[in-house]
């Protein structure tokens, strides 16, 4: 077992997103957004900020010349996280890998629509994406809302002064 444990302990080239998915878990976990924002604080609810939280970071990372393998690192780290929740939960090995395939779906579903809301003129496409996304199709308060959208765009903004580097290192949570 000594060889398997040390093996299992060796840092690989995902690990180097490490920092930057602790960080974006940390915003995602942040209480404003269940609290002010009404995002429910469910299993779901927690899955769908992380998201939304990781995908302000995607949307960063691919306007970067340098940012595609910080993105695909960041993602990986992501399918890991979500594969040991799943296990976590009880699923076994026969399901897993579809489990966390949906998930993976589920973010590539929230990128485009994010990317789309952020570009469109008016605030009605990513409202109606956070709708869809973190309430599940239930309009909540329209504070609620105005909160996660701006508390989203401002994260957005917040992150395009940093460098990959900065960025890999989790400097901005």
């Amino acid at each position: 077992m000594g060889w398997l444990s040390g093996w299992l302990r060796r840092r690989g080239p995902r690990d180097e997103a490490m920092p930057l998915y602790d960080a974006v878990v940390a915003r995602a976990r942040r209480p404003h957004w269940y609290l002010d924002g009404a995002v429910p604080d469910t299993l779901d609810g927690r899955f769908d900020m992380v998201a939304a939280v990781l995908a302000m970071v995607l949307l960063r990372l691919e306007q970067a010349s340098d940012g595609t393998d910080a993105s695909v690192r960041l993602t990986e780290r992501f399918v890991d996280d979500m594969d040991a929740q799943v296990r976590q939960i009880g699923f076994g090995d026969m399901v897993v890998g579809k489990h966390v395939g949906k998930m993976m779906g589920m973010l590539g579903g929230r990128l485009g629509v994010y990317r789309e809301g952020l570009a469109a003129p008016d605030d009605g496409v990513l409202d109606a994406a956070l709708v869809r996304n973190l309430y599940r199709g239930t309009s909540p308060d329209p504070l609620a809302l105005a909160h996660v959208r701006g508390a989203l765009k401002a994260l957005r903004r917040e992150l395009d002064p940093l460098s990959v580097s900065e960025l890999m290192e989790g400097r901005w949570a």
